[in-house]
């Protein structure tokens, strides 16, 4: 048959819509095989916040009897809820760890790293999946993170610690953590100051905090949050919160007197959300999320591997950290949209790879992982709600 004959062939209307039937069926085995299917469209998103609260499962937050109404019934209202949120690991430090640079649960970030020491590689190099087998706390140069991704990429990225500071004889006011191979003093509140080291997942990486200049000017207490929000070209790419260790919920009562758990954390909430929410550059293309480091069960979801050689995501409690749930807000996002698509930690962090188009860090190298796409945004860019 001649090019041309064949040329001809293809430009008929029937053959056309048979190949088109034949690249549906296709698209569709590939998602029956249980790959996810190629990334979605995002919104042009160029402006993220985390906030991350402490130790909730999604009945205890979002049922009927929550004790916090402004995160439960307000915002799912204003933006997103995803019910089938969960965390990897259990206790705090793993999941942090996992959110920015992929790296799965190791013996003692499982334990929290109560000593402040070295991660200690078990393998010249990181295996077909982006993970460092060992155990240890503070990991290697070569062990990146989103925030090295974003500074490589030319974005800016800053992590706001509440509290962090207040009592200088514990941590500097920047760039706060211990001293390397030192018991972590920061693991217990005071009254003056409830900072923890453990919930700031920036302090447990050498590309971070060796270069001092680096870290100091991106690693800062809350305080400074209000006048970076204030305009477009002060508020980084990328922005994440920390409240201290009453606000984000971890303890109850606080060692100032407030209440604590997901009281201080609701209130807490009220006060920075319209805050965020209200700044020009959230408005302008801004994405918020706000989750928890892990639930009170062991449950997980999203095929979670453990790292080779390493303990259970979940401890003794089971195979991941357990059905958190989350709540996005975003002018991309319809109020009251709702999504049931399974998603973890890796997931944001795989998703927030594909918003500043940089490549995928450990675990967010599985492609069977979903990412927020048109089930999550719900508003067109041209369209915003």
């Amino acid at each position: 048959m001649s090019r041309l004959s064949s040329l001809s062939r293809l430009r008929h209307p029937l053959t056309r819509i048979h190949l088109s039937l034949i690249a549906l069926l296709a698209a569709l085995c590939v998602s029956a095989s249980g790959l996810a299917a190629a990334p979605a469209t995002l919104p042009p998103i160029r402006h993220v916040f985390v906030i991350m609260l402490e130790n909730e499962s999604y009945p205890v937050t979002f049922g009927p009897q929550s004790i916090a109404p402004y995160l439960a019934r307000e915002l799912p209202k204003q933006g997103a809820l995803l019910p089938n949120y969960y965390g990897v690991g259990h206790y705090s430090l793993d999941n942090y760890i996992a959110m920015i640079s992929g790296q799965a649960p190791n013996p003692d970030t499982q334990a929290d790293c109560s000593i402040y020491n070295e991660f200690v590689p078990s393998a010249k190099k990181p295996d077909a999946n982006g993970q460092w087998p060992g155990t240890g706390c503070v990991y290697p140069k070569g062990v990146s993170t989103l925030a090295n991704q974003l500074t490589d990429a030319g974005f800016s990225w800053k992590a706001y610690m509440e509290d962090m500071g207040k009592d200088p004889a514990r941590e500097s006011a920047t760039c706060g953590h211990p001293v390397i191979g030192t018991p972590d003093v920061t693991e217990r509140a005071t009254a003056q100051d409830q900072y923890a080291t453990r919930h700031n997942p920036f302090m447990y990486f050498h590309a971070i905090i060796d270069k001092k200049k680096y870290c100091d000017t991106r690693v800062v207490n809350l305080d400074h949050l209000d006048n970076d929000l204030a305009k477009l070209g002060s508020t980084p790419n990328f922005v994440y919160v920390t409240p201290n260790l009453c606000h984000d919920g971890h303890d109850a009562p606080c060692k100032n007197g407030e209440p604590g758990g997901l009281i201080s954390a609701d209130a807490f909430l009220r006060t920075w959300v319209p805050r965020i929410v209200n700044s020009p550059a959230f408005k302008k293309d801004g994405l918020l999320v706000i989750t928890f480091d892990e639930g009170n069960d062991g449950t997980a979801c999203c095929n979670e591997q453990p790292l080779p050689g390493g303990p259970q995501p979940g401890g003794k409690i089971g195979p991941g950290g357990g059905r958190i749930g989350a709540v996005l807000l975003s002018p991309y996002i319809a109020p009251g949209t709702r999504s049931e698509t399974e998603y973890n930690h890796y997931s944001l962090l795989r998703t927030l790879e594909d918003i500043f188009s940089v490549s995928h860090l450990g675990y967010a190298q599985d492609n069977g992982l979903h990412t927020f796409g048109s089930d999550v945004f719900t508003a067109q860019p041209g369209n915003k709600q």
